[in-house]
């Protein structure tokens, strides 16, 4: 099962790059091609080698990085979720959040073309889970909105337009139909944890300073990730130590 979550993982990264090129352009989603010349890569290609053969254009850097980085993450994924309906499931909630990861670091941007049509596939696979149920889903699709919108309003408040997207607002609805009214609360309380500690240390090293926009998306996704992973541990832990 890990080597064929590998292969996933594998073709999973080549779809995520091909995406990232193309939603943000709002191009219509197309094979794997030159990001300069949009000439169709040879399957030989499609794993960020080589150069374009019409214009002779390198990939992109990220290219080979998302197709690695993918593949093994994937390939850890059986050993990491038991339940096979939840494998499969975690695993397609797993390529959503990288490629809110790429395109966010690269364009700043967390596109609805993603996040909504997710929710609602969220939602109705809540029904098949065993670590999810619609009921919970709805709530944490609420309860995740309604807390980033808060986190969105005093941005603003404090360092003004732009502190935060309203798709990062939008990000949070769809994780909470993901992973559920039991793990949004730890999963943004994990990715403001992130945010903080990492811009409070890319401010130290004077690489930004206040006022600068860091994407916030990035931490979403990862915290996302997390939780998908080891979140009905994690929140069966913090149930049992409350007794």
């Amino acid at each position: 099962m890990n080597v064929l979550f590998a292969l996933l993982g594998l073709v999973a990264g080549v779809v995520i790059n091909a995406l990232a090129d193309d939603l943000p352009q709002r191009r219509r989603p197309s094979p794997p091609h030159c990001h300069n010349c949009q000439h169709r890569y040879a399957p030989s290609h499609w794993l960020g080698l080589g150069r374009c053969a019409q214009c002779g254009a390198a990939p992109r850097r990220r290219a080979l990085w998302v197709v690695a980085g993918t593949a093994v993450l994937f390939a850890s994924l059986p050993s990491l979720i038991p339940e096979r309906v939840n494998l499969w499931v975690n695993g397609l909630y797993t390529a959503v959040f990288i490629l809110v990861i790429v395109i966010d670091l690269e364009h700043k941007l967390i596109l609805d073309v993603v996040t909504l049509p997710v929710t609602a596939v969220a939602l109705l696979l809540s029904f098949v889970v065993s670590d999810n149920n619609i009921r919970l889903a709805l709530v944490g699709a609420v309860v995740g909105f309604v807390l980033f919108f808060i986190v969105y309003w005093i941005g603003q408040l404090i360092f003004g337009p732009g502190a935060l997207g309203y798709g990062d607002v939008k990000l949070a609805l769809a994780m909470g139909a993901m992973l559920g009214f039991h793990r949004i609360l730890f999963a943004l309380g994990l990715a403001i944890l992130l945010g903080g500690v990492i811009s409070a240390a890319l401010l130290l090293s004077r690489r930004f300073h206040r006022y600068s926009y860091l994407p916030y998306g990035q931490y979403l996704a990862i915290a996302g990730i997390i939780m998908l992973i080891w979140g009905v541990q994690i929140a069966k832990w913090y149930a049992g130590s409350g007794q």
